[in-house]
């Protein structure tokens, strides 16, 4: 009989995008990193799939129809269910590293998103097993399916609700049952009835259940703790939940870093948060100029003052006040490019009368795109490039964004930047000041290489660094100061207290004047920089200062391991901000990772120790879990470098993640269902090497050709790019889909009752490589993510048991 793999293929679809999903309800709930902890650790369910078939197997095999429906069932039910009781439970994860009970609370978490992937991994487990000489195909299903479930994911995110997507899951999980009715040729009315039932069930579930529990502690639900505010419109799709809030008895008035004198108040504005933070602001504006005056009372506001702007690029609109802000100066063009496209249609057309600039003037045109891919696409050149405060203060301030890849603030994004303004234009990066200050001085550092890259003759000339109480903005100049531009940023500084960190020709003097420090880092640092001791300076300092760069792209990653004592001691003394949780997070993740594969691993060795010869099975034992705990590792290295390296070339996060994902997928899913008939040509250890040599050859040529091939095509159609990615990753899918099915089809061969084991050793493997390729990109670059791979290949390859 031959194996339901239409059931399979749909149920690994399910899997993956319960991931995906998984990762964006809790996004909203907690916080990115936090998200991250979580499913990569749930994700070890499989890990425990595989001790539990490999104990088991004995008992379960002769019953495989029934185990198969009970495992398909629980996956449906736990889907909803354990998603439902874990975003109740009261865990506090900004508590999580003094408060011991949190500890109690987080493995609970993990135990209850765990069974979901448990259940859909005993499902492909034991389909391997118990159909263990077509393991080729049912492998080929399991990956063409998550390859269609990275699409249908995405796709599903921009049209409906996550907890929606929640409830349809559930749903399409039982529907693979029916599926596998029809391809086992049952006839049973026991089964037809529960498929029914199951379908159904998740839509009886009550609304306010299954909608996110957003935090206590995010921007959203601490401004809807005034009296008098309310969520008005909410819109959502991967790149985030839009919720706009008004305030009917107090205004809302957002202007970061306003300036200690201003006198002027903010006009009512409504709130725009995502994933209830980052907030940003809608203003009321009826086209009288003269309400706007506060927007020249911040920092943000100093190039306008060095001279005329006819046009200006905004690389981040948000709810527009960066326009408004360029309109109150007198900017006879704006170009303003926002990445989400409902908040650009909520500026552009549901509530247009708010900014009214779109209705009044034609100056100003809205670009849906990703930053990068904007500039880098543009022939067009400008007098003000800005970006303004793209995040929130307290994200910011807590560390929270160490694992978020930026290319907005790479050393390859800044020569962007500089190559775009007209001769005598300006550069204005606005940041948020921490203390002690990490941001703004790496910002610092980052312009001086770019400069240097570009062979700017005096980069010192060309910089200028002032702050407020709250925010700094640093400036970069196509060209260097002269002494009128330097006298008015004087004045500027002067009439609104803010300092002047560093500017060509001042001194000490001159800063720390207003917003007093005890130890003036922004000067010390930005003399250090500019004086040729910027390496002495950095690894000095209490944080990394060094620059990212499109290869290691993590510009908020400051940890510094020396420091985390110092800070520790301090956390009953207000330090706990400058903890950089974001990072300690992944190394806890990889910590619990690596423990508890090593015991799901073991676990089935210890217990089956009592019937294996161990003279014989012990050695062939430790070969296997070499080679297919290698496999996990270096399919998803390559993969995450991958969508890293193809995020600047398709110019948008969601284009790289959707396509190059489901590339891989299914692309290694055909190779994998064409492996056996290669190997009919030769011997399967043989055609294993052969697959590991050509996956070597085409990831160290990509490795060189690629980004100038890259180069060449970046003027051309999204389409074309993303038909050139699925040209060049179909070759590599296709030879990484081979060594393990072939693998699986050479220990069918020997020692059948392993194969439910190395399956959990390939999925343990796979949550590990996740967290450690992250670590690897952060202190190393995505290329060497890509060399470790190549050598994790090798090693399985040379390992084959």
């Amino acid at each position: 009989m031959s194996p339901p793999r239409l059931s399979i293929a749909l149920i690994s679809a399910a899997a993956l995008g319960y991931e995906v999903l998984l990762m964006r309800l809790f996004s909203i709930i907690q916080w990115h990193h936090f998200a991250y902890m979580l499913i990569s650790l749930a994700l070890l369910g499989y890990g425990a799939s595989g001790s539990f078939l490999t104990l088991a197997r004995h008992h379960l095999l002769p019953h495989f129809t029934t185990v198969y429906f009970i495992n398909i069932f629980l996956f449906s039910l736990s889907s909803v269910a354990c998603f439902i009781i874990a975003q109740h439970l009261p865990f506090n994860p900004l508590e999580a590293f003094w408060d011991p009970l949190q500890s109690i609370w987080l493995f609970t978490i993990y135990l209850l998103l765990s069974l979901p992937f448990f259940f859909a991994a005993n499902c492909v487990g034991l389909s391997l097993s118990h159909y263990s000489t077509k393991a080729s195909h049912i492998y080929a299903a399991d990956l063409l399916g998550a390859g269609a479930g990275s699409i249908v994911i995405i796709l599903l995110l921009f049209t409906v609700f996550p907890e929606q997507v929640l409830l349809l899951f559930g749903s399409l999980i039982a529907i693979s049952a029916g599926l596998a009715c029809y391809e086992l040729k049952l006839h049973s009315k026991w089964i037809a009835g529960l498929v029914v039932v199951f379908v159904v069930l998740p839509w009886t579930v009550p609304q306010e259940w299954s909608k996110p529990v957003i935090s206590p502690f995010k921007g959203l639900n601490q401004l809807l703790q005034i009296n008098g505010t309310r969520i008005i419109s909410e819109q959502s799709s991967p790149l985030g939940l839009v919720s706009v809030v008004e305030s009917l008895q107090t205004p809302i008035r957002h202007a970061p870093g306003l300036s200690v004198v201003a006198t002027q108040w903010p006009v009512e504005q409504k709130a725009i948060f995502i994933d209830g933070g980052g907030m940003s602001a809608l203003t009321h504006y009826d086209g009288d100029r003269s309400k706007l005056a506060y927007l020249d009372q911040m920092t943000s506001a100093l190039p306008y003052h060095l001279g005329r702007h006819d046009h200006v690029l905004i690389l981040g609109a948000g709810g527009g006040s960066d326009i408004l802000q360029a309109h109150y100066h007198n900017a006879d063009r704006i170009d303003a490019v926002e990445l989400n496209p409902h908040i650009a249609e909520l500026v552009q057309q549901e509530y247009k009368d708010i900014p009214a600039l779109f209705s009044q003037s034609g100056t100003t045109t809205m670009h849906v795109a990703e930053a990068r891919g904007y500039i880098s696409g543009s022939d067009a050149h400008y007098d003000l490039i800005q970006i303004s405060l793209l995040d929130s203060f307290s994200a910011s301030s807590a560390g929270l964004y160490a694992l978020s890849e930026s290319y907005l603030y790479t050393v390859e994004a800044f020569q962007d930047y500089l190559q775009h303004l007209n001769p005598g234009g300006y550069l204005a990066i606005s940041r948020w000041i921490r203390n002690p200050p990490r941001d703004t001085l790496k910002l610092f550092a980052t312009a001086i290489q770019a400069q240097v890259r570009l062979q700017v003759e005096h980069p010192a000339l060309q910089l200028a660094l002032i702050r407020g109480w709250q925010t700094s903005t640093l400036i970069v100049k196509n060209g260097m100061f002269n002494d009128t531009e330097l006298n008015k940023m004087r004045r500027f500084c002067e009439t609104r207290a803010f300092d002047i960190a560093y500017a060509p020709g001042t001194g000490k003097v001159e800063n720390n004047r207003y917003n007093r420090l005890k130890q003036d880092h922004f000067f010390h640092a930005a003399q250090a920089f500019i004086g040729g001791k910027g390496d002495s300076f950095t690894s000095d300092y209490k944080f990394k200062l060094n620059p990212a760069t499109d290869d290691r792209p993590y510009f908020f990653n400051f940890f510094k391991w020396r420091t985390l004592a110092e800070i520790v001691n301090l956390r009953g003394k207000g330090g706990t901000p400058m903890l950089e949780s974001g990072y300690l997070i992944l190394i806890v993740s990889l910590t619990q990772a690596i423990l508890a594969s090593f015991i799901l691993i073991l676990l089935p060795l210890i217990v089956g120790r009592r019937t294996a010869r161990p003279s014989q099975l012990t050695a062939a034992r430790i070969k296997g879990l070499i080679y297919f705990f290698m496999l996990g590792l270096a399919f998803l290295f390559i993969e995450i470098a991958f969508i890293q390296k193809f995020i600047l070339f398709l110019h948008h996060p969601l284009y790289a993640v959707s396509v190059v994902l489901a590339a891989f997928l299914i692309f290694a899913g055909l190779g994998s269902a064409f492996s056996n008939r290669f190997a009919e040509f030769t011997k399967t250890a043989r055609t294993i090497r052969i697959a590991v040599f050509c996956i070597t050859a085409l990831c160290l040529g990509y490795l060189f050709l690629v980004e100038p091939l890259f180069n060449e095509l970046l003027a051309y159609p999204v389409t074309v790019k993303i038909a050139v990615t699925v040209i060049l990753i179909a070759p590599l899918a296709f030879s990484m889909g081979m060594p393990f099915p072939l693998g699986l089809a050479r220990l069918n061969e020997t020692a059948p009752v392993e194969i439910p084991w190395v399956w959990g050793i390939n999925g343990c493997a796979s949550v590990i490589s996740a967290i450690l390729a992250t670590i690897t990109a952060i202190h190393l670059g995505f290329s060497a993510v890509i060399i470790f791979a190549l050598l994790f290949y090798i090693t399985a390859a040379a390992t084959l048991p």
